[in-house]
């Protein structure tokens, strides 16, 4: 039988002790995790049981000796090996920057369980339980943990806000270039379909890889300028891939400025939203859309000349694609230089139809409220119609939140023009929904009714004092 040494025979105990650690932390952060300890004290135990475990394992740390930092920051492979597995996200086996907890109970980092739900997936990573809802809870436990375990260890972790740009790898780089490579230098027709097909398929399901574009902000304009190849401009699902991979690229924050800034990408989605299949203009929508969230490309989008087109796409797209126009007018009206753009589009027509014809009653309401602060606006809507269509609303819808927006519709139509009071008039006494409005509606609707009670009976008043 071979004889134990004495280093051995001290290593054993080092080691089931380390062992005890180990699985005591990850009972505690478990029992945290789940909700059965809490608070300061469950912090202060998990605290303790952390030191104790870095004691075991690499020793106490030598505070006292100067470089000791210096040298454990140094010291960068070796450290990664002492790493708690609970600081670790299952997904990435990377340190936690923003841990949180997911509905099965497991904690993840939040950039990459974020993708992982992103990309369609309802069940958890770990256990494989379909989730009840999505929704990420922070872990501050265990980040508050982790923050403690890398200030001993001298580990500086990235800040959180570059978090999205972290997760572009060199692969990404290289399947971007090879890509763009395919789309704008290959003389094969087919292969530069299938490259431009093959971008909007990544960039639809990998966030990371919209990223890149930050580095190549001259891709925009080669991928147009390629497609702009008279043996692929006429090609109805080439123009499709186009439009749809701007409106992937454009969800990630900073590429709005790049796309917004490119000579050649508002061009194009607005030739799109005018001459592309029903699928092509309803992603151009969403593009510009997306686009519009900068105030910058608000004014740009608006005198390239976008209303026209978005508001004929919203009175004869698909429901999908006159929503997604709805959203991108009311987003570029949020510019006042885009109201009376709308306005001189035909947007009031467009809107007080599709209310009469019960088809799109929330986005046209929401969108006469915000044009409703232009005076030509007003004017018009209340020569189109507007009011007995905003009356009925106030009557009879039983969203609140149209009777708001038709209210607050109304409340201008009046302030801007008396002629109209008389029609108001007549319907509050028959209706008294005005009245109905002021007591029970929204605190917005509440004071907007009230304005009109107040304004009529003050004309009212004045017309009985003038007789």
């Amino acid at each position: 039988m071979a004889k134990s040494t004495p280093a051995a025979a001290a290593a054993a105990p080092e080691e089931a002790t380390a062992a005890a650690l180990r699985l005591r932390l990850r009972r505690l952060v478990a029992a945290v995790t789940a909700g059965g300890v809490g608070g300061g004290e469950a912090f202060d135990e998990a605290a303790s049981a952390l030191a104790a475990l870095r004691d075991a394992e690499l020793g106490p740390p030598p505070k006292d000796r100067p470089g000791a930092g210096a040298e454990r920051r140094r010291s960068g492979h070796a450290e990664a090996a002492a790493v708690p597995e609970q600081f670790l996200c299952p997904i990435s086996s990377e340190i936690m920057r923003d841990p949180v907890v997911l509905a099965s109970g497991q904690t993840y980092d939040r950039r990459f369980i974020q993708e992982w739900l992103s990309a369609g997936n309802r069940t958890c990573p770990q256990t494989q339980q379909v989730l009840s809802n999505t929704i990420l809870i922070p872990n501050h436990l265990v980040r508050s943990m982790i923050a403690q375990w890398c200030t001993e260890n001298g580990i500086a972790l990235s800040p959180l806000e570059n978090q999205e740009e972290d997760l572009v790898t060199n692969n990404e780089r290289k399947s971007f270039s090879e890509l763009f490579d395919r789309i704008s230098s290959s003389s094969n027709i087919s292969e530069k379909r299938q490259a431009i097909k093959d971008l909007r398929l990544l960039t639809k399901r990998n966030s990371s890889f919209r990223a890149v574009i930050g580095e190549n902000p001259d891709s925009i304009s080669q991928m147009i300028s390629a497609v702009s190849n008279p043996e692929l401009e006429s090609n109805s699902e080439v123009l499709e891939d186009t439009v749809t991979t701007i409106l992937n690229l454009s969800i990630h924050e900073s590429n709005k400025k790049i796309i917004g800034d490119d000579t050649k990408a508002i061009t194009f989605l607005i030739s799109a939203l005018q001459s592309g299949t029903m699928e092509a203009r309803s992603n151009a929508a969403a593009a510009i859309f997306s686009l519009s969230a900068l105030d910058s490309n608000k004014a740009k989008i608006g005198e390239s000349g976008a209303m026209r087109p978005l508001v004929d796409l919203l009175e004869h797209g698909s429901m999908t694609a006159k929503k997604d126009a709805a959203s991108a007018i009311f987003s570029l009206c949020k510019l006042h230089e885009n109201k009376s753009r709308a306005t001189k589009s035909g947007v009031i027509d467009v809107v007080l139809k599709a209310i009469s014809d019960e088809s799109l009653t929330d986005e046209s309401l929401t969108i006469l409220a915000l044009l409703s602060s232009d005076h030509e606006t007003v004017e018009e809507i209340g020569e189109t119609g507007g009011v007995p269509c905003m009356l009925h609303i106030i009557k009879d819808d039983q969203c609140k939140r149209n009777k708001e927006n038709a209210v607050a519709v109304l409340f201008s139509i009046c302030m801007y023009d008396r002629t109209k009071l008389r029609e108001v008039v007549e319907d509050e006494n028959l209706n008294g929904s005005l009245a109905w409005l002021a007591q029970n509606g929204t605190s917005r609707a509440r004071r907007k009714a009230a304005g009109i009670l107040d304004k009529l009976k003050r004309t009212i008043h004045k017309t009985h004092y003038s007789c």
